[in-house]
């Protein structure tokens, strides 16, 4: 995998940069978006502005390449992914919460509407 998904000398520190600090951005990136009530599409600009921080820090700390396509796309999707998933979340609860005499919530990312009964 390596060269493929990171580029440093082991899993560890890709996990630790992309998908933990970079991916925890995201993910509160999403939910702050959901919070406000705004669209995914101002997810993309946010999370490629983070993509850009992720690659500074892997090009900082761990001698990794900065302006490299490849690398820069691998980290988008994290983010993307990440960001997505918070944002969906935090709309699931927010229809559930908010809506709770129409909706009601199906699991962690998804709500159903509430039966008449």
């Amino acid at each position: 995998m390596q060269g493929i998904l990171y580029e440093e000398g082991s899993v560890g520190l890709f996990l630790l940069v992309s998908v933990f600090l970079g991916g925890g951005a995201a993910w509160l990136s999403g939910r702050a978006l959901a919070r406000a009530w705004l669209g995914r599409g101002r997810l993309l600009a946010y999370v490629l502005l983070l993509t850009c921080g992720v690659r500074f820090l892997h090009f900082a700390l761990f001698e990794g390449h900065l302006l490299t396509l490849h690398y820069f796309l691998v980290d988008a999707v994290v983010l993307i992914i990440f960001g997505l998933l918070g944002f969906q979340y935090q709309r699931a609860e927010q229809m559930a919460r908010q809506y709770s005499w129409l909706y009601e919530r199906s699991g962690p990312f998804s709500w159903r509407a509430r039966n008449a009964a």
